[in-house]
């Protein structure tokens, strides 16, 4: 087969599998769609549950109402089809791998998916009450929490995210070790850097109290040192370039 036939080739698995993915998320996303609204109500129960009595939430654009809990549902779908999308990633690249790359990608997709879930998760049952709460006691009297659905949404979304990209920290250390990017020494030896980087990390992308930033630097530290476990069990004996001549 030529380079110009085995380019196309190439494109048309990756077609095939993008469309593949597409579907699984629509079809996801159909199911989903009579229970839109029960979707964002379960995603903002966290915030509903600490406005005071009478308390609510409020749209301020004509759609907004519809719309929000339609993209609610549309990223449910996502997330409950994701493993076959990740399914259809492994089916493009895995011709491409050797033996051994093929024994450690899977794992590694599959601890990165579980580890994005429990980042939201951990935000979801843990982070929004006591950051909520914060929030909703800290209003100056007079000032009625009513927060926009939309806003509420773009909030925790950006929460889920960091939490999620946060709890990815295993896997990018087993990663770099693997490739021989760094030891495992050398990432003990960056231990107070990492800290420090985790503070900043939760003083970022977290609201301005002590408690949230603490919750989102303390799961990113001790992440950081899981990481450095597994890589030592799993990490090959020696590392290229650290052999002796």
């Amino acid at each position: 087969m030529s380079t110009s036939e085995s380019f196309i080739a190439h494109l048309i698995e990756l077609r095939t599998r993008l469309l593949n993915s597409v579907v699984a998320v629509l079809l996801v996303f159909i199911c989903l769609f009579p229970f839109a609204g029960k979707l964002y109500a379960l995603l903002a129960h966290p915030l509903l549950a600490k406005l005071p009595k009478g308390g609510q939430m409020i749209a301020t654009d004509v759609t907004t109402p519809f719309f929000v809990p339609i993209k609610v549902a549309m990223m449910t779908a996502f997330l409950i089809a994701l493993p076959y999308v990740l399914y259809q990633l492994w089916r493009f690249v895995a011709p491409g791998l050797y033996a051994h790359e093929k024994r450690m990608v899977w794992p590694l997709i599959v601890a990165s998916s579980v580890l994005f879930f429990c980042g939201m998760a951990f935000a979801y049952f843990l982070v929004f009450p006591i950051v909520f709460g914060f929030i909703t006691a800290n209003a100056p009297q007079g000032v009625a929490v009513m927060t926009d659905i939309e806003k509420y949404l773009g909030f925790v979304m950006t929460m889920f995210v960091a939490f999620g990209v946060t709890f990815q920290v295993p896997v990018a250390v087993v990663v770099l070790v693997h490739m021989g990017m760094v030891t495992t020494a050398k990432l003990k030896e960056a231990r107070p850097y990492v800290i420090v980087g985790a503070f900043v990390v939760g003083a970022i992308f977290t609201p301005p109290d002590m408690v949230s930033q603490f919750m989102l630097a303390m799961p990113l530290w001790l992440l950081y040192e899981a990481g450095i476990l597994v890589a030592g069990w799993t990490a090959p004996k020696t590392v290229p370039g650290d052999a002796q001549p």
